[in-house]
C-alpha cells in the first residue's frame, strides 16, 4: 500500500508523543469544599490558597521526569483561576491575595522557568454562569474566556475539552477550534470538535491493547455512553492520552483521603499499559487547599519514576532497521526479560503483527507476539539468557520502519 493511504501525525503531534508523561493539576473551588463536583454556588470568600507555591507543584512535575503540565483553568462549578473579564467568579473575588492573584499566571510562569511545557482545561460545562442556558450567549462567553487563555499565558501544548456535563449540548464548536488554531495553532486539542489527541476511554489510565493511532470516534465522556461528534475535518490520526489521578476516583483534593493513594505496583501497571501501549499517560496530583502538594503524594510519585527509570534507563543493547526482520546483537550473553520497541511514525503506524525471538543454542525462541507497536510498545517476558533477539514483521503496510529496538533486564 502507498504511504499516502496511510494516516500519519502532524510535527506537533509527534512531538507530543514524544513527551509521553504529562501531569495533570486539579486545583479550584472544589480544593476547599471537599467535593469533586461543585454546582457552582460556592461563594468565592472560600478560595483562600495560604500557602500557594505554582514552583513546588511544576519542579515536583519536573523532577519525577514529566515533560507537560495541564491546569484546570475552569472546572464545572465555573469559578475561573484567572482574572476573567467575563465574570466576577473567579480569583478576583476571593481573598487570595486581596484578589490581585492568578493562579493560571503563576504556572505558566513556573512552567516558563522550568522548562517545561503548559496546557490548560476549560470547562465547557458551566454550573455557575447564569447564560448557560442561552447557546448563542454562552458561546460568545465562552469564546471569550477562551480567548483570554489563548492569548495571555505563552504557547500551550494542549487544550482540554472535558466533555462531562454536556450531553446533548452543542457548542459552537467550529468557532471554538477555530480560536485554537488563530492564537495556538501547535496546541493538542483533546477529545472535542476536531481533536489532535482523543481520550482513551477511561479515568484509570490505561490503553487497550491494541490501541492504534487512528479512531473514528471516541467515547464523550465516562458519564454517559455517547459518542463524541467530531467534525468531518479531524485528522485521521488521532492518538490517545490516558488520564488518571493518582489517589483513586480522586481528582481534587480531599482531607483525610491518604487511604485512596495508588499502590507502587498500580501505578506501574498503569505505566506499561498506558506508556508501554503507545500512548501518553496524564497523571493527575491535587494541590490541597494550603496551594501545596501532599507530602505522601509526592513521594508515592517520585518512588513510581524512579522505579521506571531503574528498569528503563539503560539497556543493554539497542538498534534501528527497516524491512521484515531487525536483528539486535548483545556484546554477551546477557539476561533479558523486556523489549522495548517504536516505529518511526512520521510514516505512519505500518507494523500490523510481529514476533519477538531470541536465539538459544542456535534456535530461535519465540518470546512473545504483537500487533501494534507505533509510536511505543513494551512488551515483558519470562527472563532468558541470549546474545541475539529477533524482530520479525508478519504483517505490515508498505515497509516497516523501526526507530528503536532496545533490550532491557529489568
Amino acid at each position: 500500500m502507498n504511504e499516502t493511504l496511510l494516516a500519519i501525525p502532524s510535527l506537533p503531534q509527534q512531538q507530543w508523543q514524544d513527551m509521553e508523561l504529562g501531569m495533570f493539576f486539579h486545583f479550584g473551588m472544589n480544593t476547599f469544599c471537599d467535593q469533586e463536583w461543585g454546582k457552582g454556588d460556592d461563594s468565592p470568600e472560600l478560595f483562600n490558597p495560604a500557602a500557594f507555591n505554582a514552583l513546588e507543584w511544576v519542579r515536583t512535575a519536573k523532577k519525577a521526569g514529566f515533560a507537560y503540565v495541564i491546569l484546570t483553568a475552569k472546572h464545572h462549578d465555573g469559578f475561573c483561576l484567572w482574572p476573567t473579564k467575563t465574570t466576577d467568579y473567579s480569583v478576583k473575588s476571593s481573598p487570595w491575595k486581596n484578589g490581585q492573584g492568578d493562579v493560571v499566571r503563576e504556572v505558566a510562569d513556573a512552567c516558563a522557568q522550568e522548562g517545561l511545557r503548559f496546557g490548560l482545561y476549560l470547562s465547557p460545562w458551566d454550573n455557575h454562569e447564569p447564560c448557560y442556558p442561552d447557546k448563542e450567549a454562552y458561546d460568545n462567553f465562552y469564546a471569550e474566556q477562551l480567548t483570554e487563555l489563548l492569548t495571555q499565558y505563552g504557547p500551550l501544548v494542549e487544550v482540554w475539552f472535558d466533555g462531562a456535563g454536556s450531553h446533548g449540548r452543542e457548542y459552537d464548536w467550529r468557532r471554538i477550534i477555530g480560536l485554537v488554531r488563530q492564537y495556538q495553532p501547535d496546541a493538542m486539542v483533546f477529545n472535542m470538535g476536531i481533536p489532535t489527541i482523543r481520550w482513551v476511554g477511561n479515568e484509570d489510565g490505561v490503553a487497550p491493547y491494541p490501541c492504534w493511532n487512528t479512531a473514528e470516534s471516541a467515547k464523550l465522556s465516562m458519564y454517559t455512553n455517547d459518542m463524541a461528534t467530531w467534525l468531518p475535518e479531524t485528522p485521521r490520526w488521532v492518538p490517545a492520552e490516558c488520564d488518571v489521578p493518582i489517589r483513586a476516583n480522586r481528582w481534587f483534593w480531599h482531607p483525610d483521603d491518604e487511604h485512596t493513594l495508588r499502590s507502587l505496583d498500580n501505578l506501574i501497571d498503569i505505566y506499561y499499559r498506558s506508556v508501554g501501549h503507545g500512548c501518553n499517560l496524564l497523571l493527575n496530583l491535587s494541590p490541597d487547599n494550603r496551594g501545596r502538594l501532599a507530602e505522601v503524594d509526592v513521594n508515592r510519585l517520585y518512588e513510581f519514576m524512579d522505579e521506571i527509570k531503574r528498569r528503563f534507563s539503560n539497556p543493554i543493547a539497542r538498534t534501528e532497521g527497516e524491512g521484515d526482520t531487525v536483528l539486535l546483537s548483545l556484546d554477551e550473553e546477557s539476561d533479558v526479560n523486556h523489549v522495548i520497541l517504536m516505529e518511526v511514525i512520521a510514516h505512519g503506524e505500518r507494523v500490523r503483527e510481529y514476533v519477538l525471538e531470541a536465539e538459544q543454542e542456535g534456535q530461535w525462541v519465540e518470546l512473545v507476539k504483537g500487533s501494534a507497536i507505533g509510536h511505543k510498545k513494551i512488551d515483558k517476558f519470562e527472563t532468558i539468557r541470549t546474545k541475539q533477539l529477533r524482530l520479525r514483521v508478519t504483517s505490515s503496510v508498505d515497509e516497516a520502519l523501526i526507530r528503536s529496538f532496545e533490550a532491557y533486564n529489568s
